[in-house]
């Protein structure tokens, strides 16, 4: 059977359903014992109407006179005669309605001595004693056999079965209609009890859909049930991280829009001075200028969009990558940039070192790092790469080279969005190191920043954690 979908109609259908099965269950149970118990007691009472039948039998035949007329005589085992009773043949008058119902036998000497209205001629069994089912002229009935103390009287005792499930069902009967009547009384008590039971979740609901958008207050529910806190504070950690997505959406939007509108309002002013130069040469210049706002406005869209999607991912794609080939193709691709600025590019990266993570992001990561290093070192400068495996199992990116380096106080505000130190010429927007910081966190490594000891500029380094 499929269950309803709800959990109020799943509640009352497998509530309903276990309770008409006990109550079954207690009916057939209360049927088979009453059943049992009631064969024992008219069993019982075969057998003490057949004990009374024998002695009976045995006090008539102490008081027959031996000398009476009308009495034959048989011989004996010894060769003498004796005399033997007339048969008999006494109908039970009926004292009560279940008389019809129960039948009795005496035979003397193999002849039928007595017997009831409602009994064969023929004996009714042919067991000598004990108890036995038969059918006889159509009608199934319960006989007690027992024979007499001289062993030549044999008593047979019947009742018929179908006036025992007659007494079955009148005593079960004022026991089953209550429980009958009790069902729709129950079945109503249990509707009422769900309903009141999953009260709570129909409340949650109500003020789940009452809810403004904007509004990522904790929810306030009187009396909830133990069973519902878990699902609260689900709730309340879902609406601080949709509210702390919201607070860093908002914050993106409002810097990215004003970070793009310098490199927008220089590219239209430089676009303005070439349409108004006379001389090529300043119009060429102009040109220049505006291209390099473009490269300028793509790159910090890419570095935006890249931040962007660090923001909405909890974790990074879990596979192995090779961090020392990573290192190697991203110092190539750099390569040429600190070669026009006449800088020494060192790398140390020939143990592979595994780690777990997303290659794209690694990549990213790497590149930021070294670009900056080279980006904010004077010409000539020496720019160190090192990558090692600890003893300790962890990988350490080291990134270290001979610039000014930065002071206590930048380096502390190294990471926010759009913090750039003052006095460089050189192009970017300040969201390089945020989004180092970001795709460190999701891999689950850490960043340090400090000065070189070796080239006296600024050093940084990443820990992986040990990859398994």
């Amino acid at each position: 059977m499929k269950l309803p979908r709800s959990i109020q109609g799943r509640l009352l259908v497998l509530m309903l359903g276990l309770v008409m099965a006990v109550w079954v269950g207690t009916a057939v149970a209360t049927w088979v014992d009453v059943r049992h118990e009631l064969d024992e007691l008219l069993d019982s009472h075969l057998a003490q109407g057949a004990a009374l039948l024998v002695a009976q039998q045995k006090l008539e035949m102490e008081s027959d006179d031996p000398s009476d007329d009308d009495e034959g005589t048989d011989p004996g085992d010894d060769g003498q005669t004796r005399p033997h009773r007339a048969e008999r043949r006494l109908d039970a008058p009926m004292l009560h309605r279940y008389a019809p119902k129960v039948a009795f036998q005496v035979f003397h000497e193999g002849r039928l001595s007595v017997r009831s209205a409602e009994a064969p001629a023929e004996p009714m069994s042919p067991l000598e004693s004990g108890f036995d089912t038969r059918e006889i002229g159509g009608t199934r009935w319960r006989i007690f056999a027992a024979q007499g103390a001289e062993h030549d009287v044999q008593v047979y005792v019947g009742e018929q079965i179908e006036s025992r499930g007659a007494i079955l069902w009148a005593v079960l009967r004022s026991t089953f209609w209550p429980m009958a009547l009790s069902l729709p009384l129950l079945a109503l008590a249990v509707w009422w009890s769900v309903r009141e039971g999953i009260r709570p979740l129909n409340r949650l609901g109500q003020t789940l859909a009452a809810r403004q958008p904007q509004d990522l207050a904790p929810i306030q529910l009187d009396d909830a049930p133990v069973e519902m806190q878990p699902l609260l504070q689900a709730l309340h950690g879902l609406f601080e991280r949709i509210a702390g997505l919201l607070a860093s959406e908002r914050r993106f939007t409002a810097d990215a829009a004003h970070e793009l509108r310098t490199p927008i309002a220089g590219i239209r002013l430089q676009a303005q001075v070439a349409l108004g130069a006379t001389d090529e040469t300043d119009r060429r210049h102009a040109l220049q200028a505006t291209l390099q706002g473009c490269d300028r406005a793509t790159r910090l869209v890419d570095q935006m969009l890249t931040l962007a999607r660090l923001e909405s991912q909890e974790a990074a794609i879990q596979a192995t990558v090779d961090l020392a080939a990573v290192t190697r193709r991203v110092v190539a691709d750099v390569a040429a940039r600190a070669l026009d600025k006449q800088q020494v590019l060192a790398l140390d990266a020939d143990t592979a070192c595994r780690v777990q993570g997303e290659e794209t992001l690694l990549g990213v990561l790497v590149r930021n790092l070294v670009d900056n290093a080279i980006r904010y070192s004077p010409p000539g400068a020496q720019v160190n790469v090192h990558l090692s495996q600890a003893p300790s199992g962890q990988t350490v990116l080291r990134v270290e080279d001979s610039g000014p380096g930065l002071t206590d106080s930048e380096q502390q505000r190294l990471g926010e969005r759009f913090f750039r130190v003052l006095g460089h010429s050189e192009p970017g927007s300040g969201l390089g190191w945020s989004i180092v910081r970001r795709i460190a966190a999701v891999h689950g490594a850490t960043v340090t920043v400090g000065r070189s000891d070796t080239l006296g500029g600024l050093r940084v380094s990443v820990s992986w954690p040990t990859s398994r």
